[in-house]
């Protein structure tokens, strides 16, 4: 009788190609008599059937062969499974975030439009001691600023919008009105700006104030006509200024004051500032229907 080894928990082993061994015996290669070598005074005789002996047949050739293709297949199969979970597992690239498609081409409008179209106008002023900003008004190559700033200087520098540097010669000023004109030696290279009305202005019209406050040129700062006819010291004689909440810093001075279509109003001059200094959103400009005059009277002279 041959005895079988219990397998807890996995069943009964089965099949044509198993056979259990006498618990004790090792397993060996059978004798030539078909039957295994002899321990313990117990031999255990080989079954009948050939399909059962460890010997080699050529049905159990074939199924080995069989069974080894199997097994390469199934290798393969588990490694192709395993390099396509392995690639699965890597982390999954990060997307763009969403964004707003790009405007259409259309040009500028509103105040945008307005700042490209007034730019080109404007100046920095450059003297020994200070800065400041002006715009052209007219082909001729004269600049309006305030008077404080170029104040003891016969020659000063004027910055472009594009860059560019000119000598200009201060050839007057008032300082009663604070107010300086400058003149150019190649006028070709300015572009004058639009000169508008004051008059023509109401409390909460769209302003922009334009110039290079701290040194930074070209700076566009939005705001409102806060006030009409304010009265303020300006040039050490009391003065009617328009009244902005438009940021207006030192370096603006001299800058100009435009309205929504890109006509200059006035010449911001003053600000009013808390102890710290800086601007707090109380900016004065001269009235254009006034500066205008003086220039003109500057030029002439």
């Amino acid at each position: 009788m041959v005895l079988e080894v219990a397998m807890r928990g996995l069943g009964r082993p089965r099949g044509p190609e198993f056979r259990t061994l006498p618990v004790g015996v090792r397993q060996e290669v059978l004798g030539n008599d078909g039957t295994l070598p002899a321990q313990g005074g117990v031999v255990v005789p080989a079954p009948s059937t050939p399909t059962s002996t460890l010997t080699g047949s050529p049905h159990r050739g074939r199924v080995l062969v069989a069974a080894a293709l199997v097994a390469a297949l199934t290798g393969a199969a588990a490694g192709v499974a395993g390099a396509r979970l392995f690639e699965g597992s890597e982390p999954a690239p990060v997307t763009a975030l969403p964004r707003a498609a790009p405007a259409p081409a259309t040009g500028l409008s509103g105040l945008s439009a307005t700042a490209a179209q007034v730019l080109p106008s404007v100046v920095s002023v450059e003297t020994r001691s200070s800065g400041g900003s002006g715009f052209v008004v007219d082909a001729l190559g004269h600049i309006l600023t305030n008077a404080h700033v170029v104040s003891g200087s016969s020659q000063v520098t004027v910055v472009l919008n594009d860059g560019s540097r000119l000598s200009a010669d201060v050839i007057g000023a008032d300082d009663d009105e604070d107010l300086a004109v400058l003149e150019v030696a190649y006028p070709g290279e300015l572009t004058p700006a639009t000169l508008g009305r004051s008059s023509d202005l109401s409390v909460g019209d769209e302003v922009l104030a334009i110039g290079s406050p701290l040194g930074l040129s070209g700076t566009v700062t939005a705001g409102i006509v806060s006030a009409l006819d304010r009265e303020v010291r300006l040039g050490g004689s009391p003065r009617t200024a328009v009244q902005t909440d438009a940021s207006i810093n030192p370096g603006n001075s001299g800058g100009p004051l435009v309205n929504a279509r890109g006509e200059v109003v006035g010449v911001n001059t003053a600000i009013a500032a808390s102890r710290g200094g800086g601007n707090i959103g109380i900016g004065f400009a001269i009235p254009i229907d006034r500066a205008a005059p003086v220039a003109e009277r500057i030029i002439r002279d």
